[in-house]
């Protein structure tokens, strides 16, 4: 049970809101927050993922409820927030973590389609989960918000340079943001996995193991990571432990972007 071992957890009463946690990241930070006590939103536009995963978290003494969330889009996503203080009164964290990867022909078609795609998902919907995200925190006088971007954020990815352009914005409007705020009671910090065992990294490779052990051994520790090593990350820079921490773009990479 999620709940047990966990209620003197500085989470346990708080409300976390997780978009793109239908899945991969998104699920595993989800779980990992009904685990230390939270109230989670569920936030997906798979309906029959973020369904799951929010019985899953109930049937295993968690709290959750599952939001549709298109993230593209204002409407949906101050829906989100609203629906949130209803049902549990406050957010107390929000991790921004939604987000696509088309990008897998061989060579990069520099297709203006995909690159409006693939920003209106990951850096309109940051920049629109934020607005309504800090308008509630500032409102109840504070939270936490993390960013999912990615070493994309901060080096560049042969053959994608949409996916590469809009996590480097990710990053850049984490920093504004958490300048902005840095007074107000309200950290903003981004996570910036290296390869991670997710969906995404399945569309890429395409169950080509090739491919798969070439990226695993491109990381130093000779493996990608497991998708609740990235929300153990993500609950940290939640945590009281990271209190002084904000504008800040945490890499956990394997040793990825060291060299």
């Amino acid at each position: 049970m999620y709940q047990e071992g966990f209620v003197n957890s500085e989470f346990a009463g708080k409300v976390a809101i997780v978009t793109g946690a239908g899945g991969g990241i998104g699920l595993a930070t989800a779980k990992a927050f009904a685990k230390a006590g939270a109230s989670v939103v569920v936030a997906d536009i798979q309906d029959a993922l973020g369904e799951k995963a929010a019985r899953d978290i109930d049937a295993e003494g968690g709290k959750a409820v599952y939001i549709h969330t298109d993230v593209s889009h204002t409407k949906s996503v101050a829906a989100l927030v609203s629906r949130t203080v209803t049902a549990f009164g406050r957010v107390d964290y929000a991790v921004n973590n939604a987000g696509i990867d088309p990008e897998v022909q061989p060579d990069a078609a520099w297709d203006e389609h995909v690159f409006d795609k693939i920003t209106a998902v990951n850096l309109k919907g940051v920049f629109l989960c934020m607005k309504h995200e800090l308008a509630q925190m500032e409102k109840q006088g504070g939270g936490v918000i993390v960013n999912v971007a990615s070493i994309a954020g901060l080096t560049a990815v042969y053959n994608k340079p949409s996916y590469t352009a809009s996590k480097h914005g990710v990053i850049g409007m984490t920093k504004a943001a958490a300048l902005q705020y840095a007074r107000r009671n309200i950290r903003i910090n981004a996570m910036c996995p290296g390869g991670v065992d997710t969906p995404i990294t399945e569309q890429n490779h395409g169950g080509s193991m090739e491919f798969l052990e070439r990226m695993k051994e491109a990381h130093p520790v000779g493996r990608i990571a497991g998708p609740e090593e990235i929300a153990s990350g993500i609950l940290y820079m939640c945590s009281s432990g990271a209190s002084f921490m904000t504008g800040h773009a945490m890499v956990l990479d394997g040793g990825l972007i060291a060299g």
